[in-house]
């Protein structure tokens, strides 16, 4: 796992019609955990815009089916051991395939997803991160944002 060398954690990604790829998977994701029903197949096409759109309006934010800062604020969910659902496999995909932990993505939030969640927050505590285990608003927006990766 590496982590950039900025002093500041990374800003969240904007994200829009037409991106593929990372972060669109995990935005999916945390869509679905919301009420959508998207396949999380990393393509921003007219299903996933829908969705936002929907997700923004439902949180009381523009409705350009953009995310940026606020619509990921509004759309993360804080997921922790016990936690289940499409955040949980959301996370799990983050640590897994881009960070590099080896994890079963299955929605299931157990002792291996809190261990690497753990690792992954002791590499980011020079930026202020709380090893805890817990995934919330500030370990989703370095996982989102590309800081970390394998």
């Amino acid at each position: 796992m590496s982590v950039t060398t900025s002093k500041a954690l990374d800003p969240w990604p904007v994200v829009r019609p037409g991106d593929r790829f990372h972060p669109v998977g995990t935005l999916q994701h945390l869509l679905n955990e919301h009420g959508h029903d998207l396949e999380a197949d990393a393509s921003f096409g007219p299903l996933t815009e829908a969705a936002v759109r929907a997700s923004q309006r439902d949180f009381g934010l523009e409705a350009d089916g953009v995310v940026g800062p606020r619509t990921w604020g509004a759309i993360v969910v804080t997921v922790r051991n016990g936690s289940r659902g499409h955040a949980v496999r959301g996370a799990q995909s983050e640590l897994d395939t881009r960070i590099g932990f080896d994890l079963v993505v299955d929605g299931v939030f157990g002792a291996r997803t809190e261990a690497a969640a753990r690792e992954l927050q002791k590499a980011l505590s020079a930026f202020g991160v709380l090893v805890d285990g817990v995934v919330g608003p500030v370990t989703w927006r370095a996982m989102v944002s590309g800081m970390v990766s394998h």
